[in-house]
Parts: C-alpha cells; sequence; structure tokens
C-alpha cells in the first residue's frame, strides 16, 4: 500500500531552489513558475531549465545532458562570490513528504572563460557532500530529504577550504526513491548556480562528466525502499578526500544581493 501510494503521488508537481543565501546574503534562484514567462531574463545566478512542471530527470535520461542541470538547462549569466571554507544555504521550495532520497552536491570548474558561457557538457563535476539513508529502525527510514524538510526545505552545503580559486558550477540535487522500485521509476531532480570561489586553495580535483554520474541500475537509483533495505548505497561517484559532513542548519537572510557578471577573479 505505501509504495501504492508512493507511485500515485510521483505524478504531482515538485520542487525547486527559490534562493541561495551566502554569508546572510540572499541571491534568487531560477523559479520554473515565473521566469520562464519573463519579458526579459533576469540576471541570476540559478541555471534557467524547462521543467515548468517541476518534474524531475529519469533514469532514461541519465545519458541525456538534461541530467546535467535539469531538462534543457541554460547557463546563468550571472555568478555569486563565496570564500572557500564558507557554507552556503540552498532554500528549497516546499518538498514532498513522501519524496524520501539522498541529498548530494557536486562542484564542476568552469575554466578562465567563467561558468555563463560553459559548454555544460564538458563539465566534470566531484562530489563535496552526500548524505543518504540516516536511519534504518523503520521502513523505508528517514533520508536526507527528510531531514532537508526538517529543515525548512533548505540544505547547508559547505565549500571545501582547499578548493582553488576561480569559476565553478555548483549542482545541487535531490533523488526521490518514492517510486524506485519501478522500472525508471527513481527521480532526480538537479539544481545548478554559477559560483566564484575565493581563498588560498590549490585543488581542483578530478571529476565525472554530468552524463556520467549515474546508472539506471546503480544501486542506490534502482531501490524499493519501501522493503526493508540491510544498506543503502548513495549513488553516483565518492566524495573527495577531506571533505566531513556538516550540521544542518538555517542561515538568516541580512540583505538581498545582485549577481556579480564578467570573468575577472576577486
Amino acid at each position: 500500500l505505501l509504495a501504492l501510494l508512493a507511485s500515485a503521488s510521483s505524478v504531482t508537481a515538485h520542487g525547486f531552489i527559490k534562493n541561495i543565501v551566502i554569508n546572510g546574503a540572499s541571491y534568487d534562484g531560477y523559479n520554473t513558475l515565473t521566469d520562464p514567462y519573463e519579458p526579459e531574463p533576469r540576471l541570476l545566478i540559478g541555471w534557467a531549465n524547462k521543467a515548468t512542471d517541476q518534474g524531475p530527470v529519469s533514469p532514461h535520461d541519465y545519458g541525456n545532458p538534461d541530467i546535467i542541470c535539469h531538462r534543457g538547462a541554460e547557463n546563468a549569466k550571472g555568478h555569486a562570490q563565496v570564500p572557500a571554507g564558507d557554507d552556503i544555504f540552498l532554500q528549497w521550495t516546499p518538498w514532498l513528504e513522501d519524496h524520501k532520497g539522498p541529498v548530494l552536491t557536486y562542484l564542476a570548474a568552469c575554466g578562465d572563460m567563467g561558468c555563463e558561457s560553459v559548454d555544460k557538457t564538458s563539465l566534470e563535476f566531484f562530489k563535496i557532500s552526500e548524505r543518504g539513508r540516516v536511519d534504518d529502525s523503520t521502513v523505508p527510514g528517514v533520508f536526507a530529504a527528510d531531514q532537508l524538510r526538517a529543515n525548512g526545505d533548505g540544505w547547508m552545503v559547505q565549500i571545501p577550504a582547499t578548493i582553488k580559486p576561480g569559476f565553478y558550477v555548483l549542482r545541487h540535487e535531490i533523488i526521490a526513491l518514492h517510486a524506485a522500485q519501478n522500472p525508471d521509476g527513481a527521480q532526480n531532480y538537479p539544481q545548478c548556480i554559477n559560483l566564484e570561489i575565493t581563498g588560498s586553495g590549490t585543488e581542483v580535483p578530478d571529476g565525472v562528466l554530468g552524463t556520467a554520474l549515474y546508472k539506471s541500475n546503480d544501486p542506490g537509483i534502482a531501490v524499493d525502499i519501501w522493503d526493508p533495505l540491510p544498506t543503502y548505497v548513495i549513488p553516483g561517484p565518492p566524495l573527495i578526500p577531506g571533505v566531513s559532513d556538516i550540521k544542518q542548519t538555517t542561515s538568516a537572510i541580512q540583505s538581498s544581493a545582485t549577481p556579480t557578471t564578467g570573468t575577472l577573479l576577486a
């Protein structure tokens, strides 16, 4: 019964990152409910996409560029500055209770030309944060997406202190597993944000092309969370060395921020 209810809810609308808070400054995300209908595109740090139904990318599209930054994604024309070692709070729209699954975050270096014009299919993503099932005492258990909901529908991510200054795309994602017991049933909700990371770090870890992050038969993708699982395997490449899980908190908004443009590093 639980699995049937989960499958039925899979046709309802889902969510997106509506704003990004960096050291108290709030940047608007791309709003799929309103931005596609603006007469002139807004200057944003969040990539545009064509998921106006707020729906997912499905496993059959894992080899398609839609998995990189969502369906029909196009480069944001601005970016936000953040020092390596600082935290970013990603505020989602209300997330559905039964859409349980992991929360993952990646970075990909854009090069000297910046992220506003980078070819998304060339981006190589390395994972800086992941959380899967955190409590298996009951079925289906408590997942990171449950914690995101409990955290005001938001997620805190730390930029590793070792990252070399430069322009990066941050790829943040929830994978909903409520219907993953069915073929092609997992639901990916990737969101991309342009950053300029500052500081004194020296590392640009090796990454993986977005179209190679997942396979439809990965054990953390093709999975029935409504049956007891001995373990849950978080999908995607491993975390880069040296990062640690951080406590989930919110971030107070102190001001509204305007994205930066151009490719002159701070």
